[in-house]
């Protein structure tokens, strides 16, 4: 069994962490931090998993095999500094501390995107896991990229629900500005463009053209709608459709879907859907995924499977919520 500890875990990635590794085959969770719980049941927190586990909050981590880090952004490096672990314990850290710079100290880390770095993934101990919109987002470019076909600017708006601001409450978090609402953030600033700029460009051999990324706030809880165009040189539909399936062929959770693509599809699930469609020159794409589950917690399950050559879907059999 994979002893695992979770650092920080009362927020909502570490409860979907949570719900899908106490269902895992091949793991035993041996401790989840939290100083602000430390002593009280899990399920006090995360109501959801009311008979599912009787495990408590721990102010230490105990020895384990490897370890999340769900900490807010630019805390893991800090919990690292403060709290030295075994050199033979793998982590994964799901905050954006080591995705543009995956160095610190003796432990070098991987950019944890599972269907980009999957033999990396493999061979390494230490993973960065992707952020929510650079996940969807990446998913939908990187065929295109692969075969040069990015020659112009990306155009992207991609809509998230609530729960990827976490669980701090803000006033744009409130039910009352939510509820009914929709409205945008950060234009062109997004803190994931970072990550997409550095993964796609160094797949591209040289800078990626401009990225026009337009974030907006859902009035929903979970998921990801992303909606990108740019100029595409392909004329046949037919020949972008299988450019992407070809990509995607052997990928457990990345699906090429010939109709359009509604979110609901992808709630409660590891799946990225892909949609594309060309008009007068340009092609439009659309990708969905579960921003707490492929954006986040479920694609760090997937990077520990592989880390400890395990089967990648193993423990991520998980339903849609279509209705």
């Amino acid at each position: 069994m994979i002893r695992v500890g979770i650092v920080g875990g009362t927020g909502y990635t570490a409860g979907e962490l949570i719900r899908i590794l106490i269902n895992h085959p091949d793991v035993e969770i041996v401790s989840i931090t939290s100083t602000s719980s430390a002593g009280k049941p899990i399920y006090e927190t995360h109501r959801e998993l009311i008979g599912e586990t009787e495990l408590l909050f721990s102010e230490k981590l105990a020895p384990c095999d490897v370890i999340f880090l769900c900490l807010g952004h630019g805390i893991s490096r800090e919990f690292l500094t403060n709290n030295p672990i075994e050199d033979s314990c793998k982590v994964i850290d799901l905050g954006n501390d080591f995705r543009l710079d995956g160095t610190f100290g003796e432990r070098s880390f991987t950019y944890g995107l599972t269907d980009l770095n999957k033999e990396a993934i493999q061979k390494s101990d230490n993973v960065a896991n992707p952020g929510c919109f650079a996940t969807a987002i990446q998913l939908a470019l990187l065929p295109l990229v692969k075969e040069g076909l990015i020659s112009d600017e990306i155009h992207i708006h991609a809509i998230t629900g609530s729960t990827g601001a976490g669980k701090s409450l803000t006033g744009t978090s409130h039910f009352s500005y939510r509820d009914n609402n929709i409205s945008v953030y950060k234009s062109f600033t997004h803190q994931h463009l970072g990550e997409i700029k550095k993964t796609l460009s160094a797949m591209n051999g040289s800078e990626i053209p401009e990225i026009n990324f337009v974030p907006m706030r859902g009035d929903f809880p979970r998921g990801i709608f992303a909606s990108l165009y740019t100029e595409c040189s392909i004329e046949d539909s037919e020949k972008v459709a299988n450019l992407y399936k070809e990509y995607y062929n052997d990928s457990p959770f990345v699906h090429y879907s010939d109709k359009g693509i509604s979110l609901k599809e992808v709630i409660n699930t590891n799946k990225c859907l892909i949609h594309t469609e060309l008009h007068n020159g340009k092609i439009h794409i659309t990708s969905i995924i579960d921003n707490l589950i492929k954006g986040a917690s479920g694609q760090a399950v997937e990077n520990m499977n592989l880390m400890f050559g395990l089967d990648q879907k193993r423990g991520l059999s998980l339903k849609p919520s279509t209705f």
